[in-house]
């Protein structure tokens, strides 16, 4: 758990949920509780902490009213491994579809980029030294100590005796623009001026030759065959190998800027332990992971003929992972037994006791989400951190248009977003994105030829869309 959010009480999770959703306190109270519990097992030591697991939750409600959007802020809130995945994309064995252990995969393909990510934000400074100093050895050459020739991998002899002279070529030797000669006197005055301006960007337009690693090609083509995703296969025999042949480097002709962040990224990668990475990820995965099964309803047809099968068929392979199991990676394995699982589906045509009776327990809680209200629209619009008010305002003052919505414009707005969920399909708080798209759209194709002050008040609304909002038919097609 992210070390800055883990001690947060269930009231501040919620507080700070409050900040982007709108609504839905008894989702939110759930998930709160969820997220405190994690921190409450972390602390118990021994046999105990084993054997609590965590209590998934299952949110009932239309779409459009903050289920996933809740999901993905208590993982960035927690710093967790996140993943969302549809279950109609799941079939059972026989049918066309993707296996369901690919969720737990995702999970940890997730888990290793946030870690590799800290890993390398922690050496951020260290690979901006070395590919400054990198910067200035290309700049000035004569300044740098004489190279040192590298020998030649062992195993790159070995696969070059069997294959050819493909790899002994590209085994790295002395670079051809090392100083032959010692370098001169004042060579630490040169290359600390250079260092100071190459760091203020004195160069960064300066044209420069660098070469660029690419990962080995083997010429033995794909070995194993098997899919990458599944945990094996030709991808971790290329990884293996990989890391034994020689980097294969292109030249080419950047900026100063680019080149020292081409070397910055280099020096990063070969400071962070992928080893280490990987074991964390993997620990992060089985112990904070959260995955979002959405549209869990679409999967709960019993005992019935033709796609009912299918879908009781998914619900029994969704079935062990959410019990806890052990599923094998192209990293390694990991335990599913505390990853937080939270279901959610809008439930119009089933109810969640069509669930077989083995999944619906192993989503004690359940909570259902309210539909919105013309209230709820008028906040959405105006008092999350990334309202849509302000997300248009700032777009368009890009543009030079200084955009205003009055208080009656945006009660306008929220009455014509609920009537046309009323008379279509109610897609909740989505409808306010395609009616302000629409809403904008003259001011948004004229800037920013057309720039200036434009007032979003009640009459602005209705004159761009009465017309369609009172016609069913428009409605339909256009909103």
């Amino acid at each position: 758990m992210n070390s800055s959010n883990h001690e947060l009480t269930p009231r501040q999770i919620v507080a700070e949920l409050d900040r982007y959703i709108v609504g839905q306190a008894a989702a939110k109270r759930a998930v709160a509780i969820a997220m405190r519990n994690r921190y409450r097992r972390e602390q118990l030591a021994g046999e105990m902490r084993g054997e609590i697991i965590p209590k998934n939750i299952l949110m009932i409600g239309p779409t459009g009213v903050g289920k996933t959007e809740i999901a993905r802020r208590l993982a960035t809130l927690a710093g967790a491994p996140f993943v969302k995945v549809e279950a109609t994309k799941y079939t059972e064995v026989g049918y066309v579809g993707r296996d369901v252990e690919s969720m737990v995969r995702d999970l940890v393909e997730a888990a290793i980029r946030m870690v590799q990510d800290e890993r390398r934000a922690e050496v951020a400074e260290a690979a901006d030294d070395a590919a400054v100093e990198r910067v200035v050895d290309l700049l000035f050459p004569e300044t740098r100590a004489p190279g040192v020739a590298q020998p030649m991998n062992a195993f790159a002899q070995s696969l070059g005796s069997i294959f050819g002279n493909t790899f002994a070529q590209q085994t790295p030797q002395q670079s051809p623009t090392a100083p032959a000669t010692a370098p001169p006197e004042n060579a630490k005055t040169i290359r600390d001026q250079a260092r100071s301006d190459v760091e203020r960007g004195f160069y960064d337009v300066r044209l420069v030759d660098i070469e660029v690693e690419e990962s080995p090609q083997l010429p033995i083509g794909m070995l194993g065959g098997m899919d990458p995703a599944m945990g094996g296969g030709g991808a971790d025999m290329g990884e293996m190998l990989g890391g034994l042949l020689p980097k294969k480097k292109t030249r080419k002709r950047v900026t100063v800027a680019e080149a020292r962040r081409i070397f910055t990224q280099e020096e990063a990668a070969k400071l962070v332990d992928m080893d280490a990475v990987k074991r964390e990820a993997l620990r992060r995965a089985g112990e904070n992971g959260i995955i979002f099964i959405d549209e869990i309803d679409k999967v709960a047809g019993r005992e019935g003929r033709g796609p009912d099968v299918s879908r009781e068929g998914v619900q029994r392979d969704i079935l062990p992972i959410v019990e806890g199991s052990t599923v094998n990676t192209k990293h390694g394995s990991v335990k599913t037994d505390h990853v937080l699982f939270i279901a959610a589906g809008a439930f119009h045509m089933s109810k969640p006791s069509d669930l077989i009776p083995e999944l619906q327990g192993r989503f004690p809680i359940r909570v259902e989400l309210d539909s919105l209200s013309i209230d709820d629209f008028k906040t959405i619009l105006t008092q999350p951190r990334n309202a849509l008010t302000e997300q248009y305002t700032q777009l368009l003052a890009v543009e030079g248009v200084e955009l205003h919505f009055a208080p009656d414009g945006i009660e306008q707005l929220a009455t014509y977003a609920m009537r046309v969920n009323e008379q279509t399909e109610n897609i909740g708080a989505r409808r306010l994105h395609t009616v302000l798209e629409r809403l904008l759209e003259d001011v948004s194709y004229a800037a920013p030829e057309d720039a200036g002050t434009v007032v979003v008040d009640a009459e602005y609304v209705r004159v761009r869309l009465s017309e369609i909002v009172g016609s069913a038919n428009l409605s339909t097609y256009i909103l």
